[in-house]
């Protein structure tokens, strides 16, 4: 399939199933694409009707696309290291975004560290650990370098005398070393994000820093490699601040926006400290500025400019000589929320947040699946991101390594509906917690001050919305009781790791291996 970057419309007829068995060549190749903060607005997931992404389309006619994947923790540096590690949370202590992921787990072995293992060359190129941690002894190679994982992106600056914005090429995590900042769009309150923002660039695709980062990882298909490659491309994009060029905004006309659909008083039935997740002032302030359809739009422009990149850098591997050994992987670190239950950002236990992007295509010859993974396949089964490692590694015919907490998703990309009962255990720090298996979701909030436990309960077979909250019908007591036995007893401390500037890191007052 050739991927045209750069179009709105891409049309694509398939016919969809298993693929005939093939004999096994040579060890394959591994593509895994990463797309920062991407929820289920997305043509293959349908999460929002006006989502243009006409080549994740393509791809899932080509792929297994996994309709309820969920991420283990609502955090980027949680999520991506139980991924990274293929470890739970609570197994190795890593509960939030400030801590040291590295610290932390100490030399827990990584994905790419593995794979060197199994001879083959890891490199790679924007974010795939947390923004301003990274770990340069998992690479072979890295762009823009093994400490700065990151491009410079285009941020606001204002200036001192005459008081004009604009943009500039900006260190993102220089930036975010401060919590004020210039914005374009959105008036700053206390405690907002210094990124909290959505404004149009007057640059072109090609002048950004994503571009960058997958044009140099579509470099890589263009040479000779006397190594397997393991090759990550980090779509930062679309995490805050969405700012992308015009074009992308030009596609999403302000006055024709859709708002997500909400339901008034939908807080009224989630307890107390589900409310106090909901309520951190954004959606308050969205409002009062009249911003909410500005930020849709530019939430839904920043998904089409990474659509844009994903497609230019599939269609760059699909001419390459590595077109057919090649494992292709795309997922998201978890959702986000626009409005819905009043909630902003991530950091929360509910569907739209918890729900990622699993999009999974495996080529005829792969030693663990013979026969390619199911052509155009759909599945939905509960699988979780800590599912990737195991696949890896049977996918390449490798043993795994010990004490993996997930399950190969083997089985699903070579029939979709197989036969898979695992629930999806995630947390938020170390004190609330989500089960969802088959069509319920728990949210356990486990109280500080010795209270009793406040909960959440929804049927998403028939609530895929989350508005009817269960939990306080007594007919559902024995539901809970079941689903909370998932709920880990056993659990890592959470351990504070000192805190760093991003400068300390560049001047090399802090270091990283």
């Amino acid at each position: 399939m050739k991927y045209a970057p750069f179009i709105l419309i891409t049309v694509f007829f398939a016919v969809g199933g298993c693929n005939q068995s093939s004999s096994v060549t040579e060890p394959p190749n591994i593509l895994l694409i990463s797309i920062d903060d991407l929820n289920n607005w997305i043509e293959p997931l349908g999460g929002h009707p006006q989502a243009q992404t006409p080549n994740l389309a393509s791809f899932a006619n080509e792929a297994v696309t996994f309709r309820r994947s969920y991420t283990v923790s609502p955090s980027c540096n949680p999520s991506r290291t139980a991924l990274m590690t293929g470890k739970l949370p609570w197994e190795t202590g890593l509960y939030t975004n400030g801590q040291r992921w590295r610290q932390i787990v100490g030399d827990e072995q990584v994905i790419p560290q593995y794979l060197q293992e199994q001879g083959y060359y890891a490199a790679g190129a924007g974010k795939i650990y947390h923004a301003n941690m990274p770990d340069p002894q998992s690479w072979n190679d890295y762009f823009p370098n093994k400490i700065e994982q990151m491009p410079n992106y285009w941020l606001p600056v204002q200036d001192s005398i005459t008081g004009v914005k604009s943009f500039a090429l900006t260190d993102n995590e220089i930036r975010e070393d401060s919590p004020t900042g210039v914005n374009m769009v959105m008036p700053p309150f206390k405690g907002m994000y210094v990124a909290f923002d959505f404004a149009p660039l007057p640059v072109e695709t090609e002048q950004t820093g994503d571009y960058s980062s997958m044009q140099w990882v579509s470099e890589q298909f263009k040479k000779k490699h006397d190594k397997p490659f393991f090759l990550t491309a980090g779509l930062y994009r679309p995490h805050l601040p969405w700012y992308v060029p015009q074009k992308y905004f030009d596609k999403f006309p302000l006055e024709d926006i859709q708002l997500p659909e909400v339901m008034e008083n939908d807080l009224d039935d989630v307890p107390e400290l589900g409310q106090r997740v909901a309520r951190n002032r954004y959606h308050e302030r969205v409002l009062e500025s009249d911003n909410w359809k500005k930020a849709v739009q530019g939430y839904l422009a920043s998904i089409n400019y990474a659509d844009d990149l994903v497609g230019q850098l599939l269609n760059n591997l699909a001419q390459s000589e590595y077109a057919d050994n090649t494992i292709v992987i795309i997922f998201s670190d978890h959702g986000w929320q626009l409005g819905e239950k009043e909630h902003w950002r991530k950091f929360s236990m509910w569907e739209d947040v918890l729900n990622t992007v699993l999009m999974v295509k495996v080529p005829k010859g792969i030693p663990g699946l013979p026969e390619g993974s199911y052509t155009g396949g759909v599945s939905d089964k509960n699988v979780s991101l800590v599912d990737i490692f195991p696949t890896i590694a049977e996918l390449i015919g490798k043993k795994p390594k010990p004490g993996l907490s997930g399950h190969s998703l083997v089985p699903l990309l070579k029939e979709p509906n197989a036969q898979w009962t695992y629930p999806v255990v995630s947390s938020m720090d170390d004190n609330k917690f989500s089960v969802i298996s088959e069509s319920w979701h728990m949210i356990q909030y486990e109280s500080e001050d010795g209270q009793a436990n406040q909960y959440e309960l929804y049927d998403l077979a028939s609530d895929p919305n989350e508005w009817t909250n269960l939990a306080t019908d007594a007919q559902y007591a024995s539901k809970i009781e079941e689903l909370a036995t998932f709920i880990p007893t056993e659990r890592k401390p959470m351990v504070k790791t000192e805190p760093f500037r991003w400068g300390e890191v560049l001047s090399g007052k802090v270091t990283f291996k």
